[in-house]
């Protein structure tokens, strides 16, 4: 049966539609189509690819604004500064390139996958997830938008409309590192983000998350809070701070130690290629 297929052309539109009656929202559909056993989606389908506003890139004077609808392969293109280069290199990890030119960026929160790429490097970019309703706009840290596997705080009328980095976070430069079963169009075992800010020789700022390692990524203040004022020739980095915060699982990728272990190896090959 065909659904009820609605195309909005602006956002208060889609969430006047979305407050009327429950719908299902079609992005990129890179995860919600693989997800439908049948041959069309069901129920009633509010596909937002019709809001040209949603599909920019942004610079204003509080930072980056990134549409809901903004692609891994317009990440890739943007002209972004090397605080970035995590969240870019996260991009070509994602499937193949068929999926980057299809998959959305808030989509891939919206998942929330454990395993999602782009979310350890949002969080060293301290993103914050913008969400839209018939009642207004509301703004939460992705920290606080990812509640668990397959969880998030939306609410049933509500639409990822953009995500949101400040400008504090564009200082500084970033890494991305993933560990899976081959190189490419795999989910991680485990994998990590920096971003570092280094001024006089020593580092003055630094944010590390790890992804595939807990139920959502995770920060790692503990360490983060330790490498300020070292240097980058001669830093030390203890596993005690990395393991405490991290509470990974068994499953067919991997042992609950292996990707423990590998975490720790990952934070300091990534920290040690940023300083690079």
């Amino acid at each position: 049966m065909t659904p009820d297929y609605h195309r909005p052309g602006a956002l208060d539109e889609a969430t006047a539609l979305l407050a009327a009656a429950p719908r299902v929202v079609l992005a990129g559909g890179t995860d919600l189509y693989p997800a439908t056993k049948a041959q069309s989606l069901g129920g009633s389908v509010l596909d937002l690819n019709g809001i040209p506003a949603l599909k920019r890139i942004e610079i204003t004077d509080a930072g980056w604004r990134f549409g809901a609808l903004v692609t891994w392969t317009d990440i890739l293109r943007a002209d972004l500064p090397s605080a970035f280069d995590g969240l870019k290199l996260a991009a070509r990890e994602v499937g193949s390139v068929q999926i980057q030119n299809a998959g959305t960026l808030a989509g891939n929160l919206c998942n929330a996958s454990p395993a999602a790429d782009g979310v350890p490097p949002l969080l060293t970019l301290d993103a914050q997830v913008e969400i839209a309703s018939a009642q207004g706009i509301r703004a939460i840290a992705l920290s606080a938008f990812l509640l668990g596997p397959r969880k998030t705080a939306l609410a049933p009328d509500e639409i990822v409309s953009a995500i949101l980095i400040p400008a504090t976070a564009g200082q500084g430069v970033s890494d991305f590192l993933k560990l899976g079963a081959r190189k490419y169009l795999v989910i991680s075992i485990a994998m990590v983000a920096t971003r570092l800010v280094i001024d006089n020789g020593c580092i003055t700022a630094a944010a590390i998350a790890v992804g595939s390692c807990s139920a959502t990524a995770q920060r790692l203040p503990g360490l983060e809070a330790a490498l300020i004022g070292q240097r980058p020739a001669t830093l030390a980095i203890d596993a005690i701070l990395i393991a405490p915060a991290l509470n990974p699982i068994d499953d067919v990728r991997g042992s609950a130690a292996y990707r423990l272990d590998a975490a720790v190896e990952l934070v300091k090959r990534s920290i040690e290629r940023t300083c690079a």
